[in-house]
């Protein structure tokens, strides 16, 4: 017999016992008769289950509906994420747009930095030119006040000249006095007309020293007004870097907000269909166990009038009187589909028949498997020069227990459809030397 995973056969579990309850009642359509409520001994637990069923089919439309409403939220969420990115790539173009200007202010403001630092030299150039001016001017000031003082001390040149001429006793005598007169005003003149020159020079310089300072205040002003403009960059380069980070971090969360939830729905959507399905197969479990217990008092009226198969030449009786339905050998899995061994030969009897002992023997192993359903080994001993043994799978229930003698012919238990089953049989299995083999050549 191939065996499958755990997990699979959990998960098939349910299917086959709907698919054997189906065949068994199909099986005894006479059985269905005695259905009825004294037939469900845990009526008030079927009740339960019933309510529990309806409560739990609620969940999983609730869970359904909240793990939509995430699934909602999550695209929403993209949704918001793809425009987020939109705007994640403006504040990222006005970002790379503002760091732009403000290298561009930066450079600018350099360069007003250098210019004002050139209008300052010109201006402390001009203040030098105006000092040098207002010392020219004072000297110049000083000669003329000392001109004013010899003319007060030796009188006008002009009348002094006058004097000469009239006192002149040859005409060398009057060109001598005009020479010298006229070197004398020659000099006063040039010392006024120097006082005049530099007191003008001053008059220029003061100018220069004024649109220098003039000029100066403005580049400083503008400057300043620089300064501004690039601390304002500055400051939206900052801001627009932050609603950058800020965008981002908004969106992840939002995101991983969203799928926290879906995932968190997901597990109660899962729970309540698990809680869901656990009912149910309670309550089949039940029903189950309701058609077992009326198809044995259904056989049990008929059952003094049986009587054990009778021996048909082999060294094993016969378990059952039921037909083969099913031979030993190689096989495609009526439930699975999958081509493997079929240890054992199916015998076609309703549930709640009695299954007999083949042979004496004792009982070694009483258990339940997935596959096989609930199981029985009676060991045989040494026969015919093999170690025999027999194996009764999918019963209802078993009368004896491991320990126990039988005898060939003895009511061992009542057939049944466990494990992994399409209807009520007995499969029944021959182990010589501890390996199956076809049962029919023993019968």
């Amino acid at each position: 017999m191939r065996t499958f995973p755990r997990a699979v056969r959990r998960r098939v579990g349910v299917t086959a016992l709907a698919v054997a309850l189906a065949a068994g009642v199909a099986a005894v359509p006479t059985a269905q008769a005695q259905l009825s409520a004294a037939s469900f001994s845990a009526g008030d637990k079927a009740d339960r289950l019933k309510k529990q069923k309806k409560q739990a089919e609620q969940d999983v439309d609730h869970a359904h509906e909240e793990f939509e409403f995430s699934s909602k939220k999550v695209v929403s969420a993209h949704l918001a994420l793809e425009s987020a990115r939109a705007d994640l790539s403006a504040a990222r173009s006005h970002l790379d747009d503002t760091r732009d200007r403000l290298v561009d202010a930066q450079a600018k403001d350099l360069e007003m930095k250098a210019a004002l630092v050139d209008a300052q030299t010109e201006l402390d150039h001009a203040e030098l030119s105006h000092d040098v001016g207002e010392v020219e001017v004072s000297h110049q000031k000083a000669e003329v006040a000392e001109l004013i003082a010899d003319i007060y001390r030796e009188g006008d040149p002009d009348l002094n000249a006058f004097s000469s001429l009239l006192n002149a006793e040859s005409p060398a005598d009057l060109v001598r006095g005009d020479e010298g007169r006229r070197v004398v005003v020659g000099t006063q003149t040039q010392a006024y007309d120097d006082l005049s020159a530099a007191e003008l020079l001053l008059a220029v310089r003061e100018d220069e020293v004024s649109a220098a300072r003039d000029d100066v205040a403005k580049k400083a002003e503008d400057a300043a007004e620089q300064v501004k403009v690039v601390e304002g960059l500055e400051r939206e380069a900052e801001t627009a870097k932050d609603d950058v980070v800020r965008l981002v971090s908004e969106r992840k969360s939002a995101k991983e907000e969203a799928q926290r939830l879906k995932k968190w729905d997901r597990f109660q959507w899962r729970k309540a269909q698990r809680d869901q399905a656990r009912i149910e197969a309670q309550l089949k479990e039940l029903a189950r166990k309701a058609r077992l217990r009326a198809l044995r008092k259904a056989q049990e009226r008929a059952r003094a009038n049986q009587t054990a198969p009778g021996n048909t030449g082999g060294f094993l009786n016969r378990p059952v009187p039921g037909p083969v339905t099913s031979s030993f050998g190689m096989r495609i899995h009526p439930i699975y589909g999958y081509y493997g061994l079929h240890d054992g030969t199916d015998f076609g009897v309703a549930c709640g028949e009695p299954m007999y002992a083949a042979a004496d023997g004792r009982v070694v192993a009483e258990y339940y498997q997935t596959a096989y359903g609930n199981r029985l080994v009676v060991n045989h001993g040494f026969q015919q020069g093999v170690g025999l043994a027999t194996i009764y799978n999918h019963a209802a229930s078993y009368t004896v227990s491991v320990g126990d003698s039988v005898a060939r012919g003895q009511v061992i238990g009542y057939v049944g459809d466990t494990g992994w089953s399409t209807g009520c049989h007995l499969h029944f299995t021959v182990m010589v030397n501890g390996r199956a083999v076809d049962p029919m050549n023993w019968l």
